[in-house]
């Protein structure tokens, strides 16, 4: 047997032992690994042109829209925030495991039902757009509701690459555009947040315009309407809205200080990939799946540059 000299021999072995580590299994991330890994560049503040503030008694609701999905919805909710329209309506629905839903609750009394303005009074039902040219980060699992599913600019989403169709989809705290038996009557002065089971059924049956990013537990919480779909009976059971304002239009110093995670990061794939694989200590059987809706959307509070 040839005998190595010592030199040779511990090296011999550290390269052994380099070459042991490298087949060893990385430690998986959690994800709170990949947030505290996380970059400056992983993370984009909200366009105020796109962000709305609801303010209730109880505190701020901040949604972000989506005119690349609706664009002309949200001009018209635009419009319509500027008018100061929604300012003094009220919440009027919270379903269980459903909806809550705002706008004006004279809307059935000619006389009494607050008028429009300069708003479009019809809009083209926006429930699918192209999908060529979207930024679209695909997840890698199958989808019940669409070929792929993944997320746009932050916004969780579907496509159908073979008919050049992509629609935004139904999860929670997903703003829409309530509407009638007809497909284009809605306008956007009726508006809905998911706050239960994801309703995927609604994907492409309906205008979707947003997303809440913040706040939504001001909405989660609210009693429930005793009346048909979650209706509120009493005009006292209802939640006043004190005022909907663009963050365009709050002077900077009370704007809802917020970061969220872009989703076209190598970032958040790994964030992904760390709830799609749990492999936190309390986890026994990985999944190896995870659904379009039960992916997190990471916002952050950023402070105030001095």
């Amino acid at each position: 047997m040839t005998k190595l000299r010592p030199a040779l021999l511990a090296l011999a072995l550290t390269a052994a032992g380099a070459a042991a580590a490298a087949d060893e299994p990385k430690p998986a991330l959690t994800m709170q690994d990949v947030l505290d890994q996380s970059t400056a560049a992983d993370w984009r503040p909200l366009d105020p042109d796109n962000t709305l503030y609801v303010e209730l008694a109880s505190g701020r609701v901040v949604i972000e829209l989506a005119p690349a999905f609706a664009p002309r919805h949200v001009a018209n909710i635009r419009t319509l925030v500027r008018a100061g329209y929604f300012d003094g309506l009220s919440i009027n629905r919270s379903q269980d495991n459903f909806v809550v839903q705002w706008g004006d609750a004279n809307s059935a009394d000619p006389a009494a039902v607050r008028t429009l303005g300069e708003a479009d009074a019809k809009l083209p039902a926006e429930f699918v757009r192209d999908a060529e040219g979207l930024d679209f980060t695909r997840l890698p699992d199958v989808d019940g509701w669409a070929p792929e599913v993944g997320f746009v600019q932050g916004f969780p989403a579907a496509r159908d690459t073979k008919a050049n169709a992509a629609w935004l989809a139904h999860c929670y705290g997903a703003v829409g555009a309530g509407r009638d038996a007809a497909a284009d009557s809605s306008k956007g002065n009726e508006l809905y947040v998911v706050t239960g089971q994801s309703p995927r059924q609604l994907d492409r049956n309906i205008t979707t315009v947003g997303r809440v990013v913040h706040g939504i537990e001001h909405l989660s919480v609210l009693p429930r309407g005793t009346g048909p779909l979650g209706f509120y009976e009493q005009p006292g059971q209802r939640t006043p809205i004190k005022a909907i304002r663009l963050a365009s239009g709050v002077p900077a110093a009370e704007r809802t200080a917020i970061e969220v995670m872009r989703t076209d990061t190598p970032a958040f794939q790994a964030l992904v990939e760390s709830r799609r694989n749990r492999r936190d200590g309390w986890y026994v059987q990985p999944a190896g799946h995870i659904d379009l809706c039960n992916v997190p959307l990471p916002v952050r509070a950023v402070t105030a540059k001095k």
